[in-house]
């Protein structure tokens, strides 16, 4: 390959993604899918006659499917820093030395607990797929609907059309079985879908920028946060498609409140 001749694919060019809309993904082969969260049931907790509920219950969802389905599970390290942080400016307000005292001995119980084990927190979703197959024969549409300008094998308002009359069911379905396992599955909206991608797409800078709530962007947005009490290098927000916007500032929590359930395993 020359090195003198210009590089003219783009990052997005490499991602299977075509859009988001309407709460459904659309990758650029013209398949599409739904995404639900789905909570975590502590097993070992359960008694030997719920166990074994649990497990039948689980073999009867599986039973019921006539569709695919893929079971996403992301695990990454728990970022606590913002709570930490936040002990400490309550350390700083607090005038009781006996309660300054126990919130000192506290914030080093967690930093000691974070340093010797590596702090999981740990995601659940289930992707219902809708495949181009579905979509019927592309020459049961008429060729003036398909544009020029898009690899998507039919128009985009055709494929959420049939994919929302496909996947609604579906997800219903899904909800009602994991209901019955003690479950709650809740599908995913285009903002938070947005998110998910950019954070599995940018696992690195997910923990410095965010996704910033931007239901009045056409685009998503991201915003930076602070880290360890350190403001990141990327001060400003950026658009994903024009890298300019205006900068957003993270909310001051005003009282501490404990960090959710995580999952430890020995570092």
């Amino acid at each position: 390959m020359d090195p003198k001749l210009p590089i003219r694919a783009t990052t997005q060019q490499q991602i299977p993604l075509e859009d988001i809309q309407n709460d459904i993904f659309i990758l650029k082969d013209g398949s599409c899918g739904i995404i639900l969260t789905v909570n975590a049931l502590n097993f070992s907790l359960l008694s030997e006659t719920e166990q074994e509920a649990t497990i039948y219950s689980y073999a009867a969802l599986l039973n019921s499917l006539t569709f695919p389905i893929q079971i996403l599970i992301r695990s990454k390290r728990k970022d606590i820093s913002s709570y930490l942080n936040l002990l400490i400016e309550e350390e700083g307000r607090q005038k009781n030395s006996l309660l300054l005292n126990q919130i000192k001995k506290y914030r080093k119980f967690v930093e000691e607990m974070i340093r010797k084990n590596n702090v999981l927190d740990k995601q659940f979703y289930v992707v219902i797929p809708f495949s181009t197959a579905e979509l019927g024969a592309p020459q049961a549409v008429a060729g003036s609907l398909i544009s020029s300008k898009t690899s998507l094998p039919f128009p985009k308002n055709y494929i959420l059309e049939k994919a929302k009359i496909n996947l609604e069911p579906k997800r219903d379905h899904l909800t009602r079985q994991f209901a019955r396992i003690g479950l709650v599955a809740n599908k995913l909206i285009t903002e938070e879908i947005a998110a998910l991608f950019y954070e599995i797409y940018n696992s690195e800078q997910a923990d410095f920028q965010k996704i910033a709530p931007g239901a009045q962007y056409k685009y998503p947005l991201v915003q930076s946060i602070k880290q360890s009490g350190l403001e990141s290098p990327l001060e400003k927000p950026v658009n994903q498609q024009t890298a300019s916007t205006t900068a957003a500032k993270p909310a001051e929590a005003k009282t501490p409140q404990p960090p959710a359930e995580v999952n430890q395993t020995q570092g």
